[in-house]
């Protein structure tokens, strides 16, 4: 089992920044490939960011790309989100999911992460 806790949301205005943090406990954190996901009032939960569990291959969506950096400190056990640019479009609840990885590999699916956590939200003002 592994408890996942996110931290850093916030009120922040169009073109400002923030950064994510994910805090993980209970198992061997260097063991898991890790994502962030997002999800809009009305609509599903999307796909944002992912990272492998050594943290040497990373995957964005599209609309994010050049704006989000993922990264992970794997002594400290956390992973981060940082977004710069934010666009009211970006206003969303976002989750930090993690899954037993066995290679190096990262995962964009939402079905396929074994471990939630309960969210921080991002609001973006015109």
């Amino acid at each position: 089992q592994v408890q996942l806790v996110e931290a850093g949301g916030g009120l922040v205005q169009a073109g400002g920044s923030l950064r994510l943090s994910c805090a993980a406990s209970g198992r061997t954190f260097s063991n898991y490939a890790m994502g962030w996901f997002r999800q809009a009032p009305g609509k599903e939960r999307e796909f944002v960011a992912a990272i492998s569990r050594r943290g040497s291959r990373t995957n964005y969506t599209d609309t994010v790309k050049g704006r989000f950096t993922i990264s992970r400190d794997n002594a400290k056990n956390t992973v981060y989100l940082q977004m710069n640019s934010l666009k009211p479009e970006d206003t969303a609840g976002y989750y930090c999911a993690a899954r037993v990885a066995f290679s190096d590999s990262y995962y964009t699916d939402s079905g396929s992460m074994a471990y939630w956590g309960t969210g921080t939200l991002v609001t973006v003002s015109s």
